[in-house]
C-alpha cells in the first residue's frame, strides 16, 4: 500500500476524533469524513509502518446519517470535525468511544447507562477564542488550521454564541480603521494575538478581551467604544498584554478598559463571577445536567464533608455545599480559588472553604491535618489524575468518589488504578457537552470496596 492507490472498502467504524475507519490490505486506514456503514473508493494519503491515513475518492453507498455541514468552514476549518453526520450518529459515536476505552483501556466489566444529548447543537458555546491573522493584506479572525498556525478566516462560527462573531468583526473593523498590525507567530513581530469573548447566557451579559503582544495599542480607546457599540450586552471591556512565545492564550497583565473585570453567570441557581481566566463548561445546559448527576452520584445526606478537587471557580463546590455538611474545595490557579471564595459569599454559603493547591499537595495536606472526607468529587483536566493524587486520596477513604472527565482513555486508566485500591466503578453516564465536535464527558460514581491494595 503506498500514497495515492486507490481501494475499495466498507467504514466499519470511529477513530476517537470522529474519522472512520476501514480495513484495507490488513491495515486499518483512517479516513476523514466518512461514516460507519458506508462503502467507499479510498485513496491513500499516507501509509507508514505506525498509521495509514486515506480520504474518500469517490463514495459508492452514502449512509442515512450523512448530512450537509451547516457550517461553510468546517472543511478547512477543523473544529467541528463531526459536522457531516446526524446528531443521533454523534451521539451513538461518544456512547460507543466511552464504552470501548472502559473496557479496553481500563478493563472494566463497565458501560455508561445512556448518553445525555444537548437540546442546543450550534450556538451553546459562552467562550470563544479567535485567533488574528492576516490575509491578502487584510486582518482575518479564524482558527489554526491543524497542526499550524496558520488562521482560517472564520466571520461566522455556528457553535459559538452570536455576541463572539461580533467581537471578533469589531476587532478586525478597528484594525483596518486604524492601521493596528496583527501578530506574528513566527517572526514575533505586529502586535494583536487574539479576541477572546465570552457570554454568559444566564444574564445576557458579555466579555470582550483583546489579546496583544505590548502594552502600548494605538487607538485603543477606539476598540472599547467600538465594542461597547456594536456590542451591546458588553459589560466587561479588557486588555490582556501576554509578550510569550507559543500558544498561551492569556497571560501576562490584564487592564480593565472599561466596566467591571467580570461578567456573572447562573449555573443551577447560583451566580457565579467569571473573570477572563476562571474556568467555566462552555455549555450551560448542559453543565447544569452533568451538575445535577454529579450531585445524585455523591448521595449526600446533609452531614457530610465533600472534597471537591479542581474545583476552579467553585461550581461543583458550591452545588455540594447546598446539600453536604461541608465542602472543602481545591484549585491551584490563585485568580479561581478567590473568585471561588466571591462565589461562596455572594451566594451565601457559609460551610464551603477553598485552598490553593494543586490536586496532589491539596489531598495529601488534608490527610495529614486528619480531614475524614465522606465523599470525594475529581474534574481534572484532560490528562487526567497524577498516580500519587489517585493513592493519596484512595487513602484517605472516602465511601464515594465522583469522576468528572473529559477524555474517556484517561478516565478509564484511572478506574483501573482506583480499582486495585480498593474502589469499584458502579455506574457511568455520558453528556455531549460540545455538539458537533468528537469530544465528550462522562460521570462515574466508585464506591469503596475495601478489597484493594491502598
Amino acid at each position: 500500500m503506498k500514497k495515492n492507490d486507490i481501494l475499495r472498502g466498507t467504514i466499519t467504524g470511529y477513530t476517537s476524533e470522529g474519522q472512520g475507519v476501514c480495513r484495507l490490505e490488513g491495515r486499518a486506514v483512517f479516513v476523514k469524513n466518512a461514516l460507519a456503514g458506508e462503502e467507499a473508493d479510498v485513496r491513500i494519503l499516507k501509509a507508514s509502518n505506525t498509521a495509514v491515513y486515506g480520504k474518500i475518492e469517490k463514495l459508492i453507498s452514502p449512509s442515512p446519517e450523512r448530512c450537509e455541514p451547516a457550517c461553510v468552514s468546517a472543511a478547512s476549518c477543523g473544529g467541528c470535525a463531526l459536522m457531516h453526520m446526524s446528531y443521533a450518529e454523534e451521539l451513538r459515536m461518544k456512547q460507543a468511544r466511552v464504552d470501548d476505552a472502559l473496557r479496553r483501556i481500563g478493563g472494566l466489566d463497565l458501560k455508561t447507562s445512556c448518553i445525555h444529548g444537548s437540546g442546543q447543537q450550534l450556538r451553546y458555546r459562552n467562550k470563544a477564542i479567535y485567533n488574528v491573522g492576516t490575509r491578502n493584506g487584510e486582518a482575518v479572525t479564524g482558527f489554526y488550521r491543524r497542526h499550524t498556525h496558520e488562521v482560517v478566516p472564520c466571520r461566522e462560527c455556528l457553535i459559538q454564541a452570536p455576541y463572539a462573531d461580533k467581537a471578533a468583526a469589531v476587532t478586525r473593523q478597528w484594525m483596518e480603521r486604524f492601521r493596528v498590525p496583527a501578530y506574528d507567530e513566527r517572526t514575533g513581530e505586529g502586535l494583536v494575538r487574539r479576541v477572546f469573548a465570552r457570554y454568559a447566557f444566564g444574564t445576557g451579559q458579555g466579555q470582550a478581551v483583546l489579546v496583544t503582544a505590548k502594552e502600548e495599542v494605538p487607538h485603543l480607546e477606539n476598540w472599547t467604544e467600538m465594542i461597547r457599540e456594536e456590542c451591546p450586552e458588553s459589560r466587561s471591556v479588557v486588555l490582556n498584554v501576554n509578550g510569550t512565545r507559543g500558544n498561551t492564550v492569556l497571560g501576562g497583565r490584564f487592564r480593565t478598559l472599561w466596566g467591571s473585570d467580570t461578567i456573572e453567570e447562573i449555573i443551577c441557581g447560583l451566580r457565579f463571577r467569571l473573570s477572563p481566566r476562571s474556568f467555566c463548561q462552555i455549555n450551560i445546559p448542559q453543565a447544569q445536567r452533568l451538575y445535577e448527576k454529579t450531585l445524585e452520584f455523591a448521595g449526600l445526606s446533609g452531614a457530610e464533608t465533600a472534597l471537591d478537587l479542581y474545583c476552579g471557580t467553585g461550581t461543583i463546590s458550591l452545588c455540594l455545599a447546598a446539600q453536604a455538611g461541608r465542602v472543602i474545595g481545591a484549585e491551584i490557579v490563585p485568580e479561581a480559588v478567590e473568585d471561588a471564595r466571591r462565589n461562596a459569599a455572594e451566594n451565601g454559603v457559609n460551610n464551603a472553604e477553598f485552598i490553593c493547591a494543586d490536586a496532589g499537595q491539596a489531598a495529601a495536606w488534608l490527610r495529614e491535618r486528619g480531614t475524614q472526607a465522606d465523599v470525594a468529587v475529581v474534574d481534572p483536566p484532560r490528562k487526567g489524575l497524577a498516580p500519587d493524587v489517585i493513592e493519596t486520596l484512595a487513602g484517605m477513604g472516602p465511601h464515594r468518589i465522583v469522576y468528572v472527565s473529559c477524555d474517556p482513555g484517561t478516565l478509564a486508566r484511572d478506574l483501573k488504578h482506583f480499582e486495585g485500591l480498593g474502589y469499584r466503578a458502579e455506574q457511568a453516564e455520558a453528556f455531549d457537552m460540545f455538539p458537533r465536535t468528537s469530544h465528550v464527558e462522562t460521570v462515574v460514581l466508585m464506591t469503596r470496596t475495601g478489597t484493594g491494595n491502598g
